[in-house]
């Protein structure tokens, strides 16, 4: 038997598990799509800027009319630029990396073929001598504000390979300028080494070996710091969702709190609230025959008022109760108008469902009766489960507050609150005489689970 009751608590687990990754990897995608397109955005627009200075710095370098041939060729990484811009999307794109691949390819032949406007007849090496290369590494780091490290790693090679295919295309060149090389030659001597460094003929294959084993170095580095850049997005998608759970139940300025610290929910203890019980009077006679889409959006136009209220006077939203609800004031953290943050609340209420019936009798539609029963003391508080954890609050103050609600039937009226709330907000410093204006006090009455009677104030409802 004991086998048998292990078998679906492990299968409540895993899909306990199943679905936070679920939620994770959600929350996860969205943050990585965004990042991306934000990151996109950014590169291309850092592109166009560079572009644009080098464009204008080029005519000041070169103040000759073949540089033209350049700045056409500017244009065309400004066009490519806005074709990824367009076709970017996450995940696997053929078209983006095509494009990528044509930012290097013809960042290549820019390099190594000879400018075709220009009147000088240079030696194929001397392509090497103006340092272009190091527009590679303008197209690796802007890479890594949209792409993934996968990318930036296959940049890399890429780079590689394209720059190795333009080196041995240049090295295959007939020699054009034999006798340029030959008086370097006579005038270094023996020197052999300078003969290299200064031949205009050379390719320099140990200095584009070098560039290569560099850029493929930064490549890898670069690369290793956008996936630390990712797991820290997960990681803070995960964390996003965590502040978007705990914002189901607790109003804003908690969850701040909650997001920095935590302990108040895994630590149980025991603390004075107030608790308030909400709940639509004769919801089963209303929804009997009615169709379903109008029950449910009759809930829906509820619940959305009632959590409003809730949040707005710093209320913990503890659950729904089908057609009702219970909230906490002073959870997880106590604060000093607990007990008159709670008492504000129902009023709230009151009069929200009072303006909805106004809306509802306009669209012909039947109106709704809410009841509050609202308590004050000691409750537990902790987290309950194992794996599907849950913010718990439990105690006789809690069923107190559920069984005023119900006495709201008995007397009448729309709110039943126990004096002890009552008192612990009079006790208050922010309390007016506004916030007890309407309450009647009433008779001590019996509460099952109660050893003793309580006092109660009652609260008339607001005609709709």
């Amino acid at each position: 038997m004991a086998e048998a009751a292990d078998v679906p608590y492990s299968g409540d687990r895993r899909a306990g598990r199943t679905e936070a990754q679920q939620d994770t990897q959600k929350f996860a995608e969205a943050a990585i799509a965004e990042s991306k397109r934000q990151g996109l955005l950014l590169a291309v627009r850092a592109r166009w800027v560079a572009l644009a200075v080098i464009a204008v710095t080029l005519p000041i370098i070169n103040p000759n009319w073949d540089v033209i041939y350049y700045v056409v060729m500017l244009g065309l990484f400004a066009a490519i630029g806005w074709a990824q811009l367009n076709v970017g999307k996450v995940g696997r794109s053929l078209p983006e990396l095509f494009l990528i691949f044509c930012d290097l390819a013809l960042i290549t032949l820019l390099t190594v073929v000879p400018n075709p406007l220009s009147a000088a007849n240079w030696p194929v090496g001397m392509q090497f001598r103006f340092e272009t290369f190091i527009y590679f590494f303008v197209f690796l780091a802007t890479a890594t504000l949209a792409y993934s490290w996968r990318t930036v790693v296959a940049m890399g090679f890429w780079t590689s390979a394209v720059w190795a295919i333009g080196v041995g295309w240049a090295y295959l060149q007939p020699e054009t300028h034999a006798e340029l090389s030959e008086r370097v030659r006579a005038a270094i001597g023996s020197d052999v080494r300078m003969f290299h460094i200064i031949n205009p003929s050379s390719i320099g294959i140990p200095e584009r070996f070098q560039e290569i084993t560099v850029f493929l170095i930064v490549a890898m580095t670069l690369a290793l710091a956008v996936r630390r850049s990712n797991a820290l997005l997960i990681s803070h998608a995960g964390i996003e969702r965590e502040r978007t759970n705990l914002a189901r139940y607790f109003s804003p300025n908690v969850v701040e709190q909650l997001s920095v610290n935590d302990e108040p929910l895994t630590r149980v203890h025991t603390q004075d609230v107030a608790v308030l019980f909400a709940d639509i009077v004769g919801f089963t006679t209303y929804a009997d025959g009615r169709d379903p889409k109008e029950v449910i959006g009759t809930l829906r136009q509820f619940h959305e008022r009632m959590e409003r209220e809730v949040f707005r006077h710093g209320g913990t939203l503890d659950k729904y109760l089908g057609d009702g609800l219970m909230a906490t004031f002073g959870t997880p953290f106590a604060g000093d108008s607990d007990a008159l943050n709670a008492l504000r609340c129902a009023r709230g209420m009151i009069d929200s469902i009072a303006e909805l019936n106004r809306e509802r009798k306009d669209r012909n539609e039947p109106p709704i009766q809410v009841s509050v029963g609202l308590h004050y003391g000691q409750v537990v508080l902790g987290d309950i489960g194992l794996n599907r954890l849950e913010f718990a609050v439990i105690g006789t103050t809690v069923n107190a507050a559920s069984r005023l609600e119900a006495l709201t039937r008995e007397f009448g009226c729309a709110i039943v609150v126990s004096d002890a709330l009552v008192q612990q907000a009079r006790t208050e410093s922010s309390h007016s005489s506004g916030d007890f204006a309407l309450l009647v006090e009433q008779p001590a009455q019996s509460i099952r689970g109660l050893e003793r009677p309580i006092g109660i104030w009652t609260c008339p409802a607001i005609a709709s």
